[in-house]
């Protein structure tokens, strides 16, 4: 039996982030989405199950812990992970308090984007 590919939503404003980690992620086998807002991303994630979601720290109009707070709500189960190209301790910190998997910094190097997504959804698995 054939197993179904992974889902994952990508959320960021930058459309060129949107399309390379798209780009990287389908070359594995996901099946990936993308929004361009947070507003967009709750829209899809109400309609649709995601086994993980990549949410950028800062977006127009709903900065991305307020996304992930949201998204945590809503889909606890679903591996969340925080992008920023802007880090900060008190970020990281926040983002894992509220319900983030993961915290990464961009540029995202394509082979720890992969390696982190494998890891994280084997370990939501098993718990």
């Amino acid at each position: 039996m054939k197993r179904k590919a992974k889902t994952i939503l990508l959320v960021d404003d930058d459309k060129q982030i949107l399309d390379s980690l798209k780009m990287i992620l389908e070359s594995e086998g996901y099946t990936v989405e993308t929004a361009q807002s947070g507003e967009e991303a709750v829209a899809k994630n109400k309609e649709k199950a995601y086994d993980a979601a990549f949410l950028d720290m800062r977006l127009p109009k709903m900065q991305g812990t307020d996304l992930l707070a949201v998204m945590h709500k809503e889909s606890p189960r679903m591996v969340k992970i925080m992008m920023t190209g802007f880090p900060s301790l008190e970020n990281a910190v926040a983002s894992l308090k509220l319900g983030a998997d993961a915290y990464i910094m961009k540029p995202i190097d394509p082979e720890k984007l992969l390696e982190l997504v494998k890891n994280k959804m084997t370990e939501k698995s098993e718990s």
